[in-house]
């Protein structure tokens, strides 16, 4: 008898019921969820290689791209006044100012764990897009009659990369609000889309970056959120809360359900 074969098995079926039953902190949704980040990655760690590697056709792409920009920003001076006042609005700084007040409105309304994850995915995407613009040590376009300077690194573009967390953790905190409100939940969706979107092409537009820096920099954005969420996720369902149908209605349902004190249920 092939016991220990049987017991294998055994083991290898209950290791997948347990992946594929959503009623498990790390069941379906997690699976999901912990996938769809690890696809993510791929695309972003291929893009990173083949920035280090400085693959022609990519840096030729690039310089194409950004080259027929420039010579349109160079001839219209009200198109570069309106993408630096789009890439200041929504910079770093003012999205950090932005989470940072959200926290403070979470822990107010008594949720401080999900407070903790806003904290969490700023941080830590804000840390990693610092470490790998190092790591990458890619140099930014060097244009003539420049209509915009930046300084540092270029790989992944950090005002990509925050607009595209800022976006996310947002739109996931306030999702909520709207899961009995399609019009409002696209909005939402549509606002998010938009910040992380035009955040990115406005770089591009101004010549401080290249069009696989800004990419680069979504990509990075998403992957994390879509981690972080994962996370969250799986402290839910440890608690005993019910799988969040996070597209429609973010990570925390009942932040839109108040006790009867008014703080998080």
């Amino acid at each position: 008898m092939n016991t220990s074969g049987d017991l294998i098995s055994t083991q290898e079926r209950s290791w997948r019921r347990r992946r594929l039953d959503p009623d498990r902190s790390l069941g379906l949704r997690l699976t999901l969820a912990a996938t769809a980040a690890f696809l993510v990655l791929v695309p972003f760690a291929l893009l990173a290689l083949l920035v280090l590697g400085a693959w022609s056709p990519l840096s030729r792409l690039d310089a194409s791209i950004t080259d027929a920009l420039h010579g349109y920003a160079v001839d219209h001076p009200a198109w570069v006044r309106l993408m630096e006042v789009w890439t200041h609005v929504f910079g770093p700084g003012p999205l950090r100012v932005a989470a940072a007040a959200a926290v403070v409105w979470l822990l107010l309304r008594g949720a401080p764990r999900l407070a903790i994850w806003v904290v969490t995915t700023m941080t830590v995407g804000g840390l990693l897009g610092a470490l790998l613009k190092l790591l990458a040590g890619r140099h930014r376009p060097d244009l003539l009659d420049p209509v915009a300077r930046a300084a540092g690194y270029s790989f992944p573009s950090g005002h990509a990369l925050n607009a595209t967390l800022a976006a996310g953790v947002l739109l996931l905190v306030f999702l909520p609000f709207a899961r009995h409100s399609r019009p409002l939940r696209g909005a939402l969706w549509t606002a998010a889309v938009l910040i992380a979107v035009v955040t990115g092409l406005s770089r591009i537009a101004l010549g401080v970056h290249w069009t696989s820096d800004v990419v680069g920099g979504w990509l990075l954005g998403v992957a994390v959120v879509v981690a972080t969420s994962a996370a969250f996720s799986t402290w839910r369902t440890g608690v005993g809360r019910r799988p969040a149908r996070t597209a429609r209605e973010g990570v925390e349902p009942e932040l839109a359900e108040p006790g009867p004190d008014g703080r998080h249920a």
